[in-house]
């Protein structure tokens, strides 16, 4: 059984609150445990829409989950380049990287143990996983095949030395050509299923530069120097130019997808055996390049150009 608790500080309906304070909870499930009494307030049983008191104690029982099966599933998979020690593999949007709660299936994961042996170090869940990339973030991902190469590839990115860079279509037209946003960041105080910058958060920076202008959009390579969660879409929200797409950080108004317009397309590493420095890049998804062309066409640009 899984037992919390927390004191209420925001005048929310109950179903609401408890997924803004526990994100593990959807507010689906929220909604259900609390018509089966399972979430309760002061002792009391409550429902969904009601509203409790700013500083009345929300007791939560839940079930312990049941454990995910870890399954190698035959997926199709687009691996860029491999060899004994890593894998690099360009992720599809829409693909979630490893098996979480509400995910425990049909992942990057799944589909890369029914191809080879990965690392161990990341757990039961995670294994092979260096770096991640979110659901609806297409592109470049390096995977280690064995502990040897997760260390040296984990190493790689906390001495910063690696290549990780993105293509992102933003709002706006930038007034300067390149900068650096140097915001430290860390849970959202306001809702715990975002990130945000905040003063006691961890320090999180990204270099841009401008690509193309098209007026009310423009497209931007970002180059990770850390790999904060939702970094490039917190820092580019928090500098007025948010990912176009993006439901989380973004305007509700804004291009049509599937997410926010965000792809890995280049990444850089030494070899971990053989210290061989491996670079590779990956065209954006014919979405993305669609709608860079009708983009361009609408500012005058022409279309024939690569991404």
């Amino acid at each position: 059984m899984q037992v919390k608790e927390f004191t209420v500080d925001q005048k929310l309906r109950l179903d609401k609150l408890v997924a803004v304070m526990e994100p593990e909870i959807s507010r689906s499930q929220a909604k259900t445990a609390i018509e089966n009494g399972a979430i309760t307030v002061d002792g009391a049983t409550v429902r969904p829409k009601d509203v409790a008191a700013i500083g009345a104690t929300v007791h939560i029982a839940l079930p312990d989950p049941e454990p995910i099966d870890l399954t190698p599933e035959d997926i199709p998979l687009d691996i860029v380049y491999e060899d004994d020690d890593v894998l690099v593999v360009n992720k599809p949007q829409g693909m979630v990287v490893h098996p979480a709660p509400g995910h425990p299936n049909h992942t990057l994961v799944n589909a890369l143990l029914y191809h080879s042996p990965l690392s161990t170090i990341n757990g039961q869940l995670r294994p092979g996983i260096v770096h991640r990339i979110d659901k609806d973030t297409s592109g470049l991902l390096m995977v280690a095949k064995n502990d040897h190469a997760h260390h040296s590839l984990s190493e790689q990115l906390q001495a910063k030395t690696n290549l990780r860079e993105y293509v992102a279509i933003v709002h706006g037209n930038f007034k300067e050509d390149e900068g650096v946003i140097r915001a430290p960041l860390g849970r959202s105080p306001k809702d715990r299923k975002k990130q945000a910058v905040v003063a006691d958060g961890r320090p999180a920076v990204t270099h841009f530069r401008v690509l193309e202008r098209y007026g009310n959009y423009s497209l931007i390579a970002c180059r990770l120097e850390t790999g904060r969660t939702h970094q490039i879409r917190v820092h580019l929200a928090y500098i007025g130019h948010p990912v176009a797409g993006d439901p989380l950080y973004g305007p509700k108004k804004t291009l049509k997808g599937h997410g926010q317009f965000l792809h890995a397309r280049e990444l850089g590493f030494k070899q971990p055996t053989t210290g061989e420095q491996l670079d590779f890049t990956a065209p954006v998804p014919p979405l993305f390049a669609e709608t860079v062309d009708k983009l361009r066409k609408q500012a005058g640009l022409p279309v024939d150009k690569a991404i």
